[in-house]
């Protein structure tokens, strides 16, 4: 039996024929080889169309998680513009409810018909014509008391601290947007007293969305002072309080990301620029050092 194959050659112009033996071995080899070679290039071609796969679906993992991204920017700069709108109309509500100084609260029967006569009596006309007398007197005395007071421009530093984000546009610390500072921020340890910054009577003290525990003083010239994200309150709604007077501590409540003094001058119920109040107080003492430019 023989152990090789015989490839015979033969040359076109001179007849001659030539063998070639060729072992099976050899011959088994090389179809190993082949066989092997192919294979190696299925699965090599197997990965590559893996791995394209995952890269498509990685694009379009990465262009869904940006189409995420850009609806949830959205929707935080309606939700800041809401609470912002929805703070305001709070102050103001809180204002009138204690410049009134009257709070009613209605509670009864859905049906009417169970509420019996619907016209007051000689007696009820005379209790609420009494009560809008003594509103009136007590609206009086509140006016008299804000007039009577001195210092009521905002020019002292409610705290000792380092000036952290200026006023107007900036950076929003959770979104990284752009947004609107209605204030300044103060950093200070935790638990710094807070002082008021002028005379004025105590409005609001409450805790109040992302301001946290908020402390807001209005003044006899038309002009408020807010303190937010407190730890703790020294004072209380309806209080009068004199520049200098402690009225709650520095703390971490709402909306932030470390310890300080959210500070807000308002005029008009409109904020201001509350720097150009705080550069009174520093040029009476020494530069306070900020961490951004005016």
């Amino acid at each position: 039996m023989q152990n090789y194959f015989i490839v015979v050659l033969a040359h076109s112009i001179h007849g001659r024929l030539r063998r070639i033996h060729i072992p099976h071995q050899a011959v088994y080899g090389i179809l190993g080889l082949a066989a092997l070679g192919c294979f190696s290039l299925f699965g090599f071609i197997s990965s590559y169309v893996r791995m394209a796969l995952k890269v498509s679906s990685y694009n379009a993992l990465k262009q869904e998680a940006e189409v995420l991204r850009s609806k949830y920017q959205n929707l935080q700069k309606i939700v800041n513009q809401t609470d912002e709108q929805l703070a305001t109309l709070k102050l103001n509500a809180k204002e009138v409810s204690l410049m009134i100084g009257v709070k009613k609260t209605s509670i009864g029967p859905a049906d009417i018909s169970t509420e019996g006569r619907l016209m007051p009596t000689f007696a009820e006309t005379l209790q609420e014509y009494d009560a809008l007398k003594t509103t009136t007197f007590a609206r009086f005395d509140r006016n008299y008391m804000l007039r009577m007071q001195r210092n009521t421009r905002p020019n002292i530093w409610p705290i000792d601290g380092r000036l952290m984000s200026s006023f107007g546009r900036r950076s929003d610390p959770f979104s990284g947007e752009g947004a609107y500072h209605s204030g300044v921020d103060i950093s200070a340890p935790t638990g710094t007293p807070v002082k008021a910054a002028a005379d004025g009577l105590v409005t609001y003290a409450q805790y109040f969305g992302g301001y946290g525990r908020l402390v807001v003083i209005t003044h006899n010239n038309g002009m408020q002072t807010c303190y937010g994200h407190l730890s703790k309150f020294d004072v209380i709604a309806g209080q009068e309080i004199r520049q200098g007077e402690v009225l709650g501590r520095v703390g971490t409540s709402g909306r932030v990301t470390a310890p300080h003094l959210h500070y807000e001058v308002r005029v008009g119920d409109a904020p201001v620029n509350p720097y150009r109040f705080l550069m009174r107080s520093v040029a009476a003492t020494q530069p306070v050092k900020s961490d951004f430019p005016f």
